[in-house]
Formats: C-alpha cells, structure tokens, sequence
C-alpha cells in the first residue's frame, strides 16, 4: 500500500497511452499494423516496468535515505517582509534523477505557483531559495515539502515527503527593526530615507571635558580648562563633550478602531503602525530613552510601561505580536484617562491614528489638545495613496470628473487637518504608508535633537 501510495504518472505517460490507444485504432482499420503495435506496447510495459522497479527498488543507501530534502526556514517569520524559504535536495539513486517539488505553505498566502523542478545527478546537493511575504500576524501552517522524483524517461513519479506539520508565527516586521538597528549603529540611516538633523545649540547633556579635535563646535571650547592646561605646560585646547539627554519617556500609541481597518499593499494600517512602533522603539532604546506602548479602541488594551530594561525589547515584541481588534469605534476619553493615571511623567507621545475628514477630528480634538497640555503629542496620520493617484490621472468623461472632484475635496481636508493640528501647538506628520517608518523615526530623531524631550 505504501508503494500505490507514493506512486504517480506523469503527463507523459498518459500521452504515451493515448498514442496506443490510436495505434490500436489505427491497426483494427489495418490488420498488418498489429503485430508491430502489439510488439511496441509490450516494449513500452516492460520499460514502465523497469522504470517502476528502478523508483521503488530500495528505500536506503546504506544507512542514509535514498532521497533527502529539508525545509530550511526562520523560527517566526516577519509581517511585510520578503522572508527567505530555502529547500535543500540531495539523491542518492545510482542515476540522474529530473524531481518536482511542491512546498505546501501556509493557506493565508493564497499561492499556487510554489512549484520547483530540478535535475539532481548522484550525491549532488541542490538548494531551491524562495520568498514568502505575510500580511497578517498569527500562526501560520506549513505542510509537507513533497519531492515526485523521475527517471530519465519521466513516466513515473516516486513522491518522498518530509517537514509535515510546522507552526510558525508571524511577528511585527522584527527584519525591518534589525534593518534600522544595523544602520543606526553604522551611521547609515540616511540610506532608508533619514535626515541628518542639525543640532541647535547645546541642548544635551555635558558627559567630559577632552582635547579639541578637528571638526568640533568652536563654541564648546571650555577656556579655564585650556588656560589650566597651559599653565602646566601642555598648551592644547580643551572641549566639552556631551551626550542626548538621556532616560526620555516615548509613548507609541497604536489606535486599533476601525480607521485603521483600510488596506495597502495586503497590509492594514494597523499593522503598518505596529511595524512602525516596533522600529521606534526600538532607535529609542539605542538612544538611551525608555520605550512604552498603550493599544486602544473601543476600550485600552495592553499598557506597557515605559522602561529600559534588558528584555524590555523582547516584552514589547510579543505584545505587538499578540493585538488583536474587532476595528470598532475608538474611544479617546479612554485613552486620556489611561495617560493621566498612568504616565505621570512629561513624555513623547506618538498617536498612530488615522483622521479622513476634519469632523472626525473635530470629535477627538478635545482628548488631544488634554494629551498635549501634559505631554508632547505627535500625532501620525495616513494619507490615501489610491486617491492620490485619481488626482494625479486626467479626467476624461463627466464621471471622472466628478470622482476627481471628491477625491479633491478629501485631499483638501487632510491639509486642513494638518493646519487644524498646528494650530493648537500639535505636531503631526501626514504620510503614506510606506514612509512611515522613516517619517516617524526623521520626526523623533529631530524633536531629540532639539531638546523638545
């Protein structure tokens, strides 16, 4: 049973049969030609049949199996990211053997072209890389990897199957994080999209007094230090040296409501601000300030304090991973009453949300001017990237025209929310989806730089 099981024919094969089929037609109409169809169809049964006993003839080469394959994969794999899936093939049949493979991945992707064909000759290992890109966090299931392997005439398949059954979670883009991480370390930020803020004056704090090198602020030159230096000798100019003020309070506020439902690019809004919170808190640890995340809709849901802690990245991580929301009507009196108990020190708030009219902002604007007062809120809001490509397309009928108009008046009232924002002293960036990492992490890395933490 177990070798019916794992046999299969090939399209070839089924071709091959058909051509009988019509041969043996063919020779009813033509008695002579009979014999030779007789002949060539007991040929081709005994050459299946060898193909058959060269397949399923042995299950092992010594102790190793006679094909091996293993699906070589990350432990948690990261929401909007390309994730790198690679199959590693190895035969040991005495021959060349053409094999296909079918990587049984995970429903959510709705994929049917994980499909592989490759031609192994004897001991030859072979690795097949693709990617995978999930759009929704949770657990994903994996299949079995099935390998059909052939011989030469391809009539046959003998179908081995390995990796069956394996959960992986899908986390908030933890690659992205690391992806800031690296070039923040490196200086490098500039290559994602961030500005080099220019420092206004010396809002940070003193950290040593040492010798002046080429490059330094003329105005941090520390005159006694060098007058004393000089007196004993050692003429040099001295400087003090100092560091971001440090042990900062930064908020993300992810708002779980239904504004947040819209996608893009087969992620929500949502989870573009769970990313994006991720990567934040993230440059602020390295910064040395402490991270804290507040979830919200129609009630609060997980209230992280803001620490800096060893594994207080790792804590942060598995509560992203685990939001869940039914995307219904945000309440913000919540939210306000949560920051007022619970976040007693003047912080950086950044308030992902999304407004599309100025009413709906209107409605809220009171919650946020409490929260402003307090703290110092930034609120990050999505700009609607499919209407701005129908602005951007000539309207060529009384319909477009129409649609063009709308989409106008929307765009306008994005910009007036901006100004509405501005002028109660609230700071706020209007960004597409994609840009917002960058954009949030440019918007904190230069309120730091100001001194405005």
């Amino acid at each position: 049973m177990k070798i019916f099981r794992a046999l299969f024919v090939s399209v070839r094969l089924w071709l091959i049969l058909l051509g009988f089929a019509l041969a043996f037609v063919v020779a009813y109409v033509w008695p002579l030609l009979f014999p030779l169809v007789q002949i060539a169809f007991a040929a081709f049964v005994v050459l299946l049949l060898t193909e058959g006993f060269l397949l399923f003839r042995q299950s092992t080469v010594g102790n190793q199996p006679v094909f091996f394959a293993r699906r070589d994969m990350p432990e948690r794999l990261s929401n909007g990211d390309e994730n790198p899936i690679t199959l590693y093939l190895e035969s040991r049949y005495a021959f060349a053997t053409p094999v296909e493979i079918i990587d049984e991945i995970p429903f959510q992707f709705q994929r049917r072209d994980v499909l592989f064909t490759a031609h192994l000759k004897p001991n030859e290992p072979r690795a097949i890389r693709y990617e995978l890109r999930p759009t929704r966090r949770g657990e994903y299931s994996f299949g079995a990897v099935n390998v059909f392997v052939m011989t030469p005439l391809r009539l046959l398949k003998r179908r081995f199957q390995f990796e069956e059954g394996r959960l992986v979670p899908v986390y908030p883009s933890y690659l992205q994080m690391r992806q800031y991480e690296l070039l923040a370390v490196s200086n490098r930020l500039t290559e994602l999209g961030i500005k080099r803020i220019r420092r206004v004056g010396h809002s940070m704090e003193f950290e040593q007094i040492r010798p002046y090198t080429q490059g330094d602020d003329l105005r941090s030159i520390n005159w006694k230090a060098t007058a004393r230096r000089a007196d004993s000798g050692q003429a040099a100019l001295i400087v003090n040296a100092y560091q971001d003020e440090r042990s900062q309070a930064v908020y993300c506020l992810i708002d779980k409501g239904r504004v947040m439902q819209s996608p893009f690019e087969g992620l929500t809004l949502l989870d573009y601000a769970i990313n994006a919170s991720l990567v934040l808190s993230n440059i602020a640890l390295m910064k040395q300030d402490r991270a804290g995340l507040i979830t919200f809709s129609e009630k609060i849901g997980q209230v992280v304090p803001a620490e800096r802690r060893p594994g207080h990245m790792r804590k942060l991580l598995e509560v992203l991973f685990r939001q869940k929301t039914r995307f219904l009507e945000t309440d913000f009196e919540a939210l306000y009453t949560t920051i007022r108990t619970q976040v007693r020190q003047r912080s950086l708030l950044l308030l992902f949300t999304n407004f599309e009219t100025l009413n709906g902002l209107q409605r809220q604007l009171p919650y946020l001017r409490r929260l402003a007062k307090d703290h110092l809120l930034l609120v990050i809001f999505f700009d609607n990237t499919e209407l701005r490509g129908l602005l951007n397309t000539p309207a060529r009928s009384t319909e477009e025209i129409y649609m063009k108009t709308i989409g106008e008046k929307f765009a306008y009232e994005k910009r007036q929310i901006v100004k509405e924002l501005q002028q109660y002293g609230i700071a706020s960036i209007l960004t597409a989806p994609q840009d917002l990492t960058a954009n949030t992490v440019n918007k904190y890395l230069e309120m730091k730089a100001r001194g405005m933490i």
